[in-house]
């Protein structure tokens, strides 16, 4: 090698020496960026010219150091692994929500809960039974009776207010799953042609990365890296995002709690609307599970509540009707039906008293007299009785509470493991500021020492060039 090819050599170190400082620097820049991943210089040494002449049998000494890439220190399994957990805390965390917010609207165990309200009911009618032709016992029985009418028709309210909003945040979770799929497209677009020119990509790799794991997040799917760069997103086995394109999708079925059992809500391809997008996981999953119409005790958890208020309300009415109907008000009159229900409303929210005073309440046995209260007192013993609206919505609230714990139980595990996984990506891809600090030691030293070895070249032509024949002078 010649000296200028030194000369060479050493501007090769310097500059490489150059590029680590910075790239060090850069790191340390972004050790508090989420989702940066760290990143290292990639070098190798340069070969020898190949020997020519007549120096072609002597060793050749190499050309220095060459700067191949600026490698991203991510790691493909942990990635995925991160986006797995994700999606199934997504889905927890959904229904852990649902159940939170149902059994909040139980008011159980309280003074406001259904317990209590059916309580004061039956205690009503066995004062009732007690004082037969009394104006005040019977005004606290039609007051019972409304309230029980009301927590009812409240519960189930909160119900149908529940799924509603439940629904509204599923269609807001479409919208953003198909931003961040409209957003990896883009990317994927810069990433194929940034790598295409020969430049580095690792910035615009993060912010894919963070993009996928949203929609991991909101929707499940798999990942799979290209050669060319870009990243297919697949949601149940079909590409979401592929290449420089991504499907939208969108949200079908019943928009009230009304008409679910018609048509429930589910996620399709806004392209193909009669094909449903296969979920494994994420919050939409999550959320369309407990958007589910009721299903004899296995469909969505909110319809299925609603529909025990129902059963509670309609079960109530029969076993009071079913008594009342027989029995005589004080004035001999027949007694007719004490709750009527709607036929244009769900029971819970059409149950009401018909009685208006004492004079409408049957609290005696047909030709009994208007001291009798046995009718008042059998209706009293309704609520111990097996099969009872008591009994049932006692297992009704106790099943509640049950699922809720379950499901939060579910959801601290999938938390737990889905911060495990954060954590593992992020000891593999999050800068160590201690470590740059070395990397930056060593890039200085490597810069000074090129540095010197340039210097040492650019003396050693000076005296070749510029002093030599001037020996003795």
């Amino acid at each position: 090698m010649s000296t200028f090819g030194a000369l060479n050599t050493a501007y090769r170190g310097l500059s490489a020496a150059q590029q680590a400082m910075d790239l060090a620097g850069h790191n340390i820049s972004n050790a508090g960026t989420d989702g940066y991943t760290r990143q290292r210089i990639e070098q190798s040494a340069v070969a020898a010219p190949a020997a020519m002449g007549l120096a072609a049998a002597g060793p050749q000494v190499g050309q220095g150091v060459s700067v191949d890439r600026i490698a991203r220190l991510g790691n493909a399994l942990l990635d995925a692994s991160a986006r797995t957990t994700a999606a199934t805390a997504g889905y927890t965390a959904q229904r852990s929500s649902a159940y939170q917010q149902i059994e909040a609207t139980l008011n159980e165990p309280g003074t406001d809960g259904l317990s209590a309200r059916l309580q004061s009911f039956w205690s009503a009618w066995q004062d009732v039974a007690n004082q037969p032709d009394a104006p005040a016992p019977a005004s606290a029985l039609i007051q019972a009776g409304a309230q029980v009418a009301s927590t009812l028709s409240a519960g189930y309210g909160a119900l149908d207010a529940q799924w509603t909003a439940t629904r509204s945040d599923a269609q807001s979770m479409v919208a953003s799953l198909n931003d961040a799929a409209a957003q990896v497209a883009a990317l994927n677009k810069s990433i194929r042609s940034t790598l295409g020119a020969g430049g580095s990509a690792n910035e615009l790799i993060d912010a894919r990365s963070r993009l996928t794991e949203t929609i991991a997040s909101l929707a499940g799917g798999t990942v799979r890296e290209e050669a060319d760069g870009t990243a297919t997103v697949y949601l149940g086995g079909n590409a979401l995002v592929s290449g420089d394109s991504a499907r939208a999708v969108q949200l079908a079925g019943a928009n009230t709690m009304a008409n679910v059992a018609s048509g429930a809500p589910t996620l399709v391809w806004a392209d193909r609307p009669g094909q449903t997008v296969g979920l494994d996981g994420g919050s939409i999953a999550g959320a369309l599970s407990v958007l589910a119409p009721a299903n004899g005790g296995n469909g969505g958890a909110i319809a299925e509540a609603a529909a025990q208020y129902n059963a509670v309300a309609a079960s109530l009415a029969s076993s009071v009707n079913a008594v009342h109907s027989a029995g005589q008000t004080p004035t001999g009159a027949a007694g007719g039906n004490f709750f009527a229900l709607s036929a244009s409303l769900p029971a819970a929210q059409g149950l009401s008293v018909v009685p208006a005073g004492a004079a409408g309440i049957a609290s005696g046995a047909a030709g009994a007299g208007a001291l009798d209260g046995s009718t008042a007192d059998a209706i009293a013993q309704l609520g111990l009785a097996p099969g009872s609206p008591d009994a049932s919505w006692t297992a009704f609230v106790t099943a509640t509470g049950s699922a809720s714990r379950g499901a939060q139980q579910q959801g601290d595990l999938a938390d737990t493991a889905a911060a495990n996984a954060k954590q593992a990506q992020a000891s593999n891809a999050s800068v160590s500021l201690d470590e740059e600090n070395v990397n930056l030691l060593a890039a200085q030293h490597a810069y000074q020492a090129a540095a010197r070895v340039l210097t040492a070249v650019d003396q050693a032509l000076d005296t070749l060039i510029n002093h030599t024949g001037t020996v003795g002078l």
